[in-house]
């Protein structure tokens, strides 16, 4: 198998093809196919392997209770499954793992991934970066679910983009992007766009967003209903 793609994976940053290939020259592996839309993992399930996407896409779901399905992020090869999930006396995956188009998983069993991670330096600190990093993700998502209305999920967004200086933006999401991203219907988020821009905080020039009132967004972001 050509493992060169598995060199731009987190996991192993900073790493050859030659020292990856020579690290599952002796570590145990398989792999396994998935056609488009098929459960790689539910929700609750016990995580007892480590999961690298060698070819395709996946994402991350959840169902809210009122059955909608929110999606939580695309993951393309050659990303990892819930790395921060391998470990700990709760490792379950949190949301169901669904292929986005025909993919291809290579499967490394818990108890050799953690000898790898304690003979090679390297793969261990990224993997701790790479926990470090989901913590971060998962901390920015928790503050969209407290903004109850897609203005103000809208509101940060553009305003997390921007920073403290910048005062033009270029949206890095798709209006359908932004949908699944705040779990809402998509003409939902084009009408917040739109009512925003008619408040006169922002002025939208196709992905551009050119802040005009800074304080405006602000006050958005406090609006909770």
């Amino acid at each position: 198998m050509d493992l060169t793609i598995l060199t731009g994976c987190p996991l192993f940053r900073g790493l050859t093809p030659k020292e990856v290939e020579s690290i599952f020259a002796v570590i145990p592996y398989r792999k396994k196919k998935y056609q488009s839309g098929s459960i790689i993992a539910q929700s609750g399930e016990v995580v007892n392997y480590l999961m690298l996407i060698i070819n395709g896409i996946v994402k991350g779901e959840m169902v809210d209770f009122s059955g909608k399905l929110i999606k939580i992020e695309d993951i393309p090869a050659p990303g990892a499954l819930a790395p921060a999930f391998v470990f700990g006396n709760k490792n379950r995956y949190p949301v169901n793992i669904v292929t986005v188009s025909d993919s291809e998983i290579l499967i490394v069993e818990k108890g050799e991934f953690l000898k790898l991670l304690m003979k090679n330096d390297m793969v261990l600190l990224n993997f701790l970066d790479m926990i470090s990093n989901r913590s971060q993700f998962l901390s920015e998502k928790i503050k969209f679910l407290n903004f109850k209305t897609i203005k103000s999920k809208l509101a940060q967004y553009i305003l997390k983009l921007a920073g403290e200086n910048m005062s033009s933006v270029k949206m890095d999401k798709t209006q359908n992007d932004l949908a699944d991203y705040f779990g809402v219907a998509r003409p939902s988020v084009a009408r917040a766009l739109a009512d925003i821009e008619d408040s006169g905080f922002i002025k939208a020039e196709g992905k551009t967003i050119i802040i005009l009132n800074r304080e405006g967004l602000i006050r958005l972001t406090q609006v909770s209903d």
